[in-house]
This record gives C-alpha cells, structure tokens and sequence, in this order.
C-alpha cells in the first residue's frame, strides 16, 4: 500500500491547484481513500464558513482519485453532484471517497466530507459522481475528454 500512497500522492503534488489550497493525501486503500485539507481564513466566504467551492473541490477530487483505484491513473471526472449538509468553520477537512461500482471505462463513487475539529467530526457534505478512463484514443472511451 506504501508504493500506492506514494504514486497518489505524486499525481497529487503534479496538481498545481491542489498544491495552491494545501490538500494532502493521508490513505489510500484498495477501493478508498482519504484526502485533507486544512481550513484557514483564505477558503473562507464572508459569513466565516468554508466556500462552498472548497468543500466541493475536495469532494471531486477525492471522487476522482478513488475512480483511479479501480480505473487506473489517467482519469477525469465526467460528473458529480454534491449536497451541503452543514458549514464547515474550524479544523481540517476530511474527504473520504470510495468506490461504490466500477466497469471497463468508467466508476461510480461516493465521497463523504467531514470538518474535523479536535477529536470531533461533523458530516458537512456527500457527493457522489462518475469517473471516466481517458486513454490514448479518447474518442473509443465513453465520456473522455481533453
């Protein structure tokens, strides 16, 4: 599993906006993972909360990499929907995705996000999205994209 964390978390620093929030991936498993983020005041909107657009990054994010446990490591995310639970305020964010349904070319997955503040987790968001395989000749792949 050391020699997968490794690879992942390599695809990951190769993400110039991953780097630029300070997302790290801290598991990796068979069909899940975990990726965080610490929460500080530039990913905040204006009421204090996490933006929305933060939680929803990490959310596909996390989609997208479990999706390339089952897929391999050159994959998109061909779409997700997201549900915010409650604002997330303090702490680290936590998302856990999985992978719920894989094929040939494409996998379902879920992906919980947790604020996590001290030894607390507060559930504030589930996403659930399809990932797509892109290969070398993109137009045989359903969904692929540039």
């Amino acid at each position: 599993m050391t020699d997968l964390l490794d690879r992942a978390r390599g695809a990951l620093h190769a993400q110039p906006f991953s780097m630029l929030l300070g997302a790290e991936l801290t598991h990796v498993g068979n069909n899940e993972l975990t990726l965080c983020l610490p929460i500080r005041d530039e990913l905040r909107q204006q009421h204090g909360f996490v933006h929305g657009g933060v939680i929803s990054y990490l959310a596909d994010n996390a989609l997208t990499f479990a999706g390339a446990l089952s897929l391999g490591p050159k994959v998109v995310t061909g779409e997700y929907k997201i549900n915010y639970l409650r604002p997330a305020m303090n702490g680290m964010l936590l998302a856990r995705a999985s992978v719920v349904h894989a094929g040939r070319h494409q996998a379902t997955c879920q992906c919980s996000v947790y604020a996590v503040d001290g030894n607390r987790e507060k559930l504030v968001a589930v996403a659930q999205g399809t990932v797509n395989r892109i290969g070398e000749n993109e137009g045989d792949v359903p969904g692929g994209r540039e």
